[in-house]
C-alpha cells in the first residue's frame, strides 16, 4: 500500500514539473505599458492611447498588458510599488514602453498629491517628510526615477521604449506647445542604452497638419485628456515611432494594420 501510494506521488510530481516546464515555455512575450492618465484615463468619454494600443498587435504572438494609471508621475509609479509589481513578471524577452512627465511638474510635498519631481536628469535629490504618506522619502530628478526603469528593464533581459509625453492642446502662433520632459526623457533613455519614441513631436507635427478645427474632436477635456478617437490616433503615432527605429524591435509582432502603419514611418518620423 505504502509503495503504490510513494509511486504515485512520485508520478503526480514529475507530471507537475512538465507541465510547470510547459507553460513557462508556452508564455507568450509580454508588452507592458506603463504611464499616467494620458495612456489609460479609467474616466468615462476619455481614453488614453494605451487603451488602443492592443488592436495594432497580433495578441496570439504577444500580450498587450495596460499598468498605467491615472494620477501618476515618474516617482510614484515606483514608490507605489506598482514597478516593483512589473519587475516580479518581467522576463527575457518582454517590452516595456513608458511615458511619464504630466505629472512630475507638481508639488514635492503636500498633502494632497506629492507627486513631483526635481527637474532635470541629474543626480540632485531631497530628502522630505512625506506630508501625504507620513513617511521619510528621497526625492530624485525625473531623469532618475526614468534611468531607473530603462536600467531595471534592461537587467531583466527586456527591452525599455521610453516616449516623451503626448503634447496638450495648447497651440501658440500656430503650433502645438512642446513638452519639456520630452528632452529628458531622451537623454533618459539613450544614456543607458534604452530605445527613444519621440511621441511629444510625432503628435505635435501631426496636430499641426490637421489645424485646430481638426484636432478639437480628439480631446475630451480643455487640453489634455483625450477622447477614443484621439486616443486612437495617439496610439498611431506611437505605432509610427516605433516604425521610425531602426529596428522595429516590435515588427514581428504588430497586426497586418500595425505592420502597415509602422511601414508609412519608415524615414517620415522625427528621432
Amino acid at each position: 500500500m505504502k509503495l503504490t501510494i510513494t509511486i504515485s506521488l512520485l508520478l503526480f510530481f514529475v507530471m507537475a514539473s512538465f507541465s510547470a516546464q510547459a507553460d513557462t515555455s508556452e508564455r507568450l512575450p509580454r508588452l507592458y505599458l506603463i504611464g499616467d492618465s494620458t495612456v489609460r484615463v479609467g474616466t468615462p468619454g476619455q481614453r488614453g492611447w494605451g487603451e488602443e494600443f492592443e488592436r495594432y498587435f497580433d495578441t496570439g504572438r504577444i500580450q498587450v498588458i495596460n499598468r498605467a494609471i491615472g494620477g501618476r508621475s515618474s516617482r510614484t509609479f515606483q514608490t507605489e510599488g506598482r514597478w516593483d509589481a512589473i519587475l516580479e513578471e518581467l522576463a527575457p524577452g518582454d517590452f516595456v514602453i513608458m511615458q511619464f512627465g504630466h505629472n512630475d511638474g507638481g508639488p514635492i510635498n503636500d498633502d494632497s498629491r506629492a507627486r513631483g519631481t526635481l527637474r532635470g536628469t541629474g543626480d540632485e535629490s531631497e530628502e522630505i517628510e512625506n506630508m501625504l504618506t507620513g513617511l521619510h522619502e528621497v526625492v530624485h530628478t525625473y531623469g532618475w526615477y526614468m534611468r531607473k526603469y530603462v536600467c531595471d528593464t534592461l537587467e531583466k533581459g527586456a527591452i525599455p521604449i521610453v516616449c516623451s509625453p503626448v503634447p496638450r492642446k495648447i497651440w501658440e502662433d500656430g503650433r502645438i506647445a512642446r513638452d519639456r520632459y520630452g528632452p529628458w526623457a531622451r537623454e533618459s533613455a539613450e544614456s543607458e542604452g534604452g530605445l527613444f519614441i519621440d511621441l511629444n513631436e510625432i503628435i505635435a507635427l501631426r496636430y499641426e497638419e490637421l489645424g485646430p478645427e481638426g484636432v478639437e474632436p480628439f480631446f475630451a477635456d480643455e487640453r489634455t485628456h483625450t477622447s477614443t478617437e484621439g486616443a486612437i490616433f495617439n496610439a498611431e503615432s506611437v505605432i509610427l515611432g516605433l516604425g521610425g527605429l531602426a529596428p522595429n524591435p516590435l515588427e514581428e509582432y504588430l497586426s497586418e494594420d500595425g505592420r502597415k502603419l509602422a511601414g508609412k514611418a519608415r524615414g517620415a518620423v522625427p528621432h
